[in-house]
């Protein structure tokens, strides 16, 4: 079953152990496992694809050339558009559609059709966000016809795949499923490939856990604390991506001084091309700090009195939300602050090229097979009938190729991470939901939720004029509680109110047509032309071309508020002076073409001092570890006149120092340590230089040190809907107004909340946390109550002593007694799993279908970074998911490694055949023009009408 399946009751649970139970005898027979070989031959090599031969293929006008190398890795050589199309829509799902089916079912709220009952409230809670709805009003109304042919196309290849084959001549786990219901794959359609943008943004969708969490927290800390805990942005320190140019705060308009070269433009309005410097004409309408109606964090103290009533029932219906966010499958991974990606371009000034070379490596959820799928789209030639000559990562499921290069330019994206979504809290009645003082009735709808082996079942979706009323997915969510942090100009709370979600994602947009826009670009304007269409999710572009410039695009549809909330809070959805007003216009969204450092580094970091800009992006961004740590390193590879290679440039990807290492190690190694046992281990630290090699005992000390001093400083104080689901303190009730340390009065609480977005989760931004109170050494932070073996902590150094005895014995239960045999990769493992069996089956099923573990170095905020929850343990829950250096002056010699492998076939060579070469930071020759793909060539495959 999929990621994060919804919890069910018992009888649903016997219903899956029952299926899970053929499921493993089905498994077992196509293994071969105690039954013979005839399943293994027959079932498993029926769904592996032909590469070699030739193929009939209704539709095509010509032939179309199939080459792939030695790991499987697809180009195709066309004459048409449509017949380039067609062919990657057939190939791909040779290798994935059983990947393809499983997302298009999890965009449109159908899971349960393919794995039953256990998935409705997923279904459910997908329906009501509405991502197909969506989908079909971008492909009916919003995009192009070119775009609208090219999908069409693309559709009409996968079918072509299709028609005549079953389920088990498609993908092994068909042939399992085939056992416990009756689904047969369905045709694939232009709208399934545009929802899948949907859930692109939903991962990528910006600081709604934050706007939650913050919430969450009034029940326990008071503003000031909740505010400690969200440092301001350190822009003295770590550099924003945009750094040269300014906006003018009285003039509003762009001060081109900044500009030292002719050809260069860096700012945030028109005029980008050559020597352009832009002109903003917004006046940052909305840019305000204020709070609004609503959206106050409380006035409760640190002990809780006088909070936990006020908001009980408003901390139980955001709690309830955070748990339907953990259920839907996260397919780019745990979203928050620590997730992210890097990309950074290097002008031909400071390279061995003498052109660019720009570097990309995103930051997703491990799965198994990878979410990218290598590839090359040709046309024989370039003309007005066939346009593409383009190749990189590409999605199952979805025509065209997101990051990569053509023949004329590079491009790489990193998720920006605007605040694109609102919780809004909402006055609801029978009748309908207030607004400025009136009753507006809802929009509804009815949706069936079709269940594999069940019957349907049917839900109402209700939206208010700011969207969804999420609210209404559970029982548990249906009414807030008694009282809700809002002011006194609030409405009567009666039942509580609903809360509604506003996200760009659910208005219809051009995203799809900017994807092959990019492919198609030639130029910096074009490539700006093309962001300006890439409206959800927004991302960081960064840019490269063949004739020497680099460049970088913050595109995206980005709400300009009203004066009543700033986003970092539910804000009152009954004032419209909560209402998004606008939204920034594309022409003055940041950018920089060619600034005079000579490199761009776009790595989660703010994008633009807001001192310097009159647009608010957002609150939340990463703090910068890996952006100016990636900055540090170009620097000193260019100081006195140094040059950078593309072997530097995987080298910096594959860099593992710890940032907070640095930070906190000194403090450590003075800390006077009486036990031999801790000081044996605290010895490691003597002289380690910060690095994360999987070897390293020192970083898997340290490490541990970090998560306790995260666990006993912040993680014990937090309510329980922020920490790990099971795990229990003794904690002092929210309303206790007794002494810190008596244990009399403590209750026992266990956390609610799924492990890999718990908190404190150990990113950049607690980094900062730290940094901000380590000279303070009596800051209450500092404070741990006594336990049973342990007295109370009053000062910083007797909590660091305390993590470093906790971290001692924790690795001692988890990694023997002898320090020696220590090391940071038996801790920070990597299992690659199957996204549906892989998942929540039993082990055999899991071994069967799912790979690893690798022991891994890097680590959280690293650049090579392998993260991990420090709240939930250290295994990898987001990795590099492929790693790229396209090098502008000859694109033959770019390289480039996926996570697993092209073939997304349990028992195919290809599985996982890249990720022993991606866990050691190697790359693979990334072969282009055509007497170099020709050359790498060991399968040949032609398609003929």
């Amino acid at each position: 079953m999929p990621a994060n399946t919804t919890a069910s009751s018992g009888k649903k649970k016997k219903g899956r152990r029952a299926r899970l139970i053929v499921i493993v005898l089905v498994l077992a027979l196509v293994a071969g496992v105690g039954y013979g070989t005839y399943w293994s031959i027959s079932t498993v090599r029926a769904s592996f694809p032909q590469t070699t031969g030739s193929i009939e293929l209704d539709g095509l006008s010509g032939p179309v050339d199939v080459k792939r190398d030695n790991y499987g890795i697809p180009q195709i050589y066309a004459d048409t558009d449509e017949d380039l199309f067609r062919a990657q829509g057939f190939v791909q799902a040779q290798d994935r559609f059983y990947e393809m089916d499983v997302r298009r079912h999890m965009t449109s709220g159908r899971l349960s059709e393919m794995f039953g009952a256990d998935q409705v409230d997923t279904d459910a809670f997908l329906r009501t966000l509405g991502w197909r709805r969506v989908a079909q009003q971008e492909y009916d109304t919003k995009l192009s016809p070119e775009t609208k042919k090219n999908l069409q196309a693309y559709a009409a290849g996968v079918n072509s795949y299709l028609e005549g084959r079953d389920g088990k001549d498609i993908s092994v786990e068909y042939a399992a499923l085939g056992f416990v219901n009756d689904y047969k794959p369905e045709k694939w359609t232009p709208v399934d490939s545009v929802a899948w943008l949907k859930a692109m943004a939903w991962d990528l969708r910006g600081n709604m856990q934050e706007e939650i969490d913050r919430s969450l927290l009034t029940s326990r800390l008071n503003a000031k604390q909740i505010k400690s805990l969200y440092p301001p942005y350190p822009y003295d320190r770590n550099k924003p991506v945009v750094e040269e140019g300014a906006v003018d705060e009285t003039a509003k308009k762009y001060d081109p001084k900044a500009s030292a070269t002719p050809d260069a433009g860096t700012g945030t309005g028109t005029g980008a091309g050559t020597g352009g410097t832009g002109s903003g004409t917004g006046a940052g309408t909305g840019s305000g700090t204020g709070t609004g109606t609503g959206t106050g964090t409380g006035t409760g103290t640190g002990s809780g009195a006088g909070t936990a009533g006020a908001t009980q029932g408003f901390q139980s219906q955001l709690s309830g939300i955070s748990d339907a966010l953990d259920e839907i499958p996260a397919l780019f991974g745990p979203n928050g602050s620590g997730i992210g990606s890097n990309s950074w371009v290097v002008s031909g000034r400071f390279t061995t090229t003498k052109k660019p070379l720009l570097a990309n490596d995103p930051h997703l959820a491990p799965q198994l097979p990878s979410l990218w799928y290598q590839m090359g789209l040709h046309c024989r030639k370039v003309s007005a009938t066939c346009k593409y000559d383009t190749a990189g990562y590409t999605f199952s499921g979805m025509p065209g190729v997101i990051i990569g290069h053509n023949q004329n330019i590079a491009w790489g994206f990193t998720n920006l991470g605007a605040d694109v979504t609102d919780l809004y809290l909402e006055k609801v009645s029978d009748d309908g939901y207030l607004y400025d003082g009136g009753t507006k009735p809802f929009t509804t709808r009815e949706e069936t939720i079709k269940v594999a082996g069940g019957k349907p079942k049917k839900i109402t979706v209700r939206s208010t004029n700011n969207g969804p009323l999420v609210s209404d997915r559970s029982d548990e969510l249906g009414k807030v509680g008694k009282r809700a942090p809002v002011d006194n100009a609030a409405p009567d709370r009666g039942d509580g109110y609903g809360i509604s979600l506003k996200w760009t994602a659910l208005m219809p947009g051009k995203s799809m047509d900017a994807v092959f826009e990019l492919n198609r670009a030639t130029d910096f304007k074009g490539f700006r032309a093309a962001a300006a269409h890439f409206e959800v999710p927004s991302q960081n572009l960064i840019y490269a071309d063949t004739q020497g410039n680099i460049g970088y695009q913050a595109p995206g549809r980005i709400p300009v508020r009203g004066g009543g909330h700033d986003g970092t809070m539910p804000a009152a959805g009954w004032d419209s002076r909560n209402d998004w007003k606008s939204f920034v216009p594309q022409a003055e969204l940041p950018y920089e073409y060619n600034p005079k450092r000579g490199y761009i580094v776009t790595a989660n970091q703010a994008v633009i001092d807001k001192k310097k800009y009159p647009y608010l992006l957002t609150e939340d961004w990463g703090y910068g570890a890996r952006s100016q740590r990636i900055n540090d390193l170009i620097e000193s590879k260019i100081a006195d006149g140094g040059k950078i290679s593309t072997d530097d440039m995987r080298t910096m990807q594959t860099d593992n120092s710890s940032e907070i290492a640095k930070l906190l190690t000194p403090h450590l190694l003075k800390i006077d340590v009486d036990d031999p046992n801790v000081r044996e281990t605290q010895k490691l630290l003597e002289g380690w230089d910060y690095t994360q090699e999987p070897d390293s005992a020192a970083a898997a000390y340290f490490n541990a040190v970090w998560r306790n001093v995260l666990k006993l400083a912040f993680g014990n104080k937090l309510p329980k809907e922020l920490r790990v689901k099971g795990q229990c303190l003794s904690v002092r009730p929210a309303d206790s107004t007794g002494p810190l340390d008596d244990l009399d009065e403590r209750v026992r609480e266990c956390g609610q909340r799924a492990k890999d977005s718990a908190q404190p989760d150990g990113g950049d931004r607690w980094y900062e946390v730290v940094r901000t109170m380590l000279k303070d050494e009596k800051n209450e932070w500092w404070q741990a109550p006594k336990t049973r073996l342990d007295p109370a902590t009053d000062t910083r150094d007797e909590l660091l002593a305390r993590a470093l005895k906790d971290a001692r014995w924790e690795l001692t239960a988890k990694l023997g007694k002898d320090v020696d045999s220590w090391s940071w990769g038996r801790l920070h493992q990597l299992e690659l799993k199957n996204q549906t069996l892989g998942t929540s089956g039993p082990g055999f099923v899991r071994s069967l279908l799912n790979r690893g573990p690798w022991n891994l170095g890097g680590g959280e905020a690293a650049v090579d970074a392998t993260g991990w929850n420090a709240a939930g343990g250290y295994e990898v829950i987001w990795v590099p998911s492929m790693r790229m250096v396209v090098n502008l002056n000859d694109l033959d010699k770019s390289r480039w490694i996926n996570l697993t492998g092209a073939s997304g076939h349990a028992y195919s060579a290809h599985y996982t055949d890249q990720t022993d070469k991606w866990a050691k930071g190697e790359l693979l020759d990334w072969p282009f023009g055509d007497e170099a793909v020709e050359k790498s060539t060991t399968d040949k495959l032609v398609l003929r009408p």
